[in-house]
């Protein structure tokens, strides 16, 4: 006798079937069940805006833009990518014109090359002396990984967004952003070695402050 399906499994089957309607209802021209795709992907979109721009009215400009460009462009969605891996290279591709737009933002091209020699940036890091949560709370965490993230360069900042914030894999990655998939692991790990080194800096930074009013 065949095994029942998981309850997370068949929970999942419903909500992926409940999007494929909602998009397939949208592409009728159903404007309530656009909204309801807004409703459910507004917040991760402008998140995702937000850490790639790092400003909050380009990143409002970039949520309007990615939805308009959705709905006007949602008949030609044929499925083949998630509704909301198709979203995102949209607002990806809107975030990084808000950074070319930008005169006095020198930002690098994605499309510029960089060395893959992965061996050539592993570096010394210094140890954290006990965990970050064990000295800061929840809130001053978030801001000063935040702060930590919008330093690194577009191109390994976008990466990082999209494979360890918005958990995409390296091969949708890869595709958003027109990248081989070896190019997307190795820009990851430059921005992970360099987040290791930023938050280094700030909590060492913060660690002499904390002593300096002992």
């Amino acid at each position: 006798m065949p095994s029942e399906p998981a309850a997370g499994n068949v929970a999942g089957a419903d909500v992926a079937s409940g999007e494929v309607l909602l998009v397939e209802r949208a592409r009728q021209g159903d404007a309530e069940a656009f909204s309801a795709l807004i409703s459910k992907y507004e917040r991760r979109v402008y998140r995702m805006a937000r850490q790639i721009t790092q400003n909050d009215e380009d990143a409002e400009d970039v949520l309007q833009d990615t939805f308009l460009k959705a709905y006007e462009h949602l008949p030609s969605f044929q499925g083949q990518s998630k509704f909301y891996t198709w979203l995102t290279r949209i607002a990806v591709n809107e975030s990084l014109m808000k950074l070319r737009k930008r005169k006095s933002d020198r930002t690098v091209s994605l499309d510029e090359n960089i060395e893959t020699d992965e061996e050539s940036i592993v570096r010394e890091i210094a140890v954290w002396d006990g965990t970050p949560e064990e000295r800061y709370g929840q809130e001053e965490l978030r801001a000063i990984l935040d702060e930590a993230i919008q330093s690194l360069k577009p191109i390994f900042r976008t990466v990082f967004v999209l494979r360890d914030v918005e958990e995409m894999s390296t091969e949708e990655t890869a595709e958003m952003l027109g990248l081989s998939i070896a190019a997307v692991k190795s820009r990851l790990l430059r921005a992970r070695l360099q987040l290791r080194e930023k938050l280094t800096r700030i909590f060492k930074r913060k660690g002499d402050q904390i002593l300096g009013y002992v």
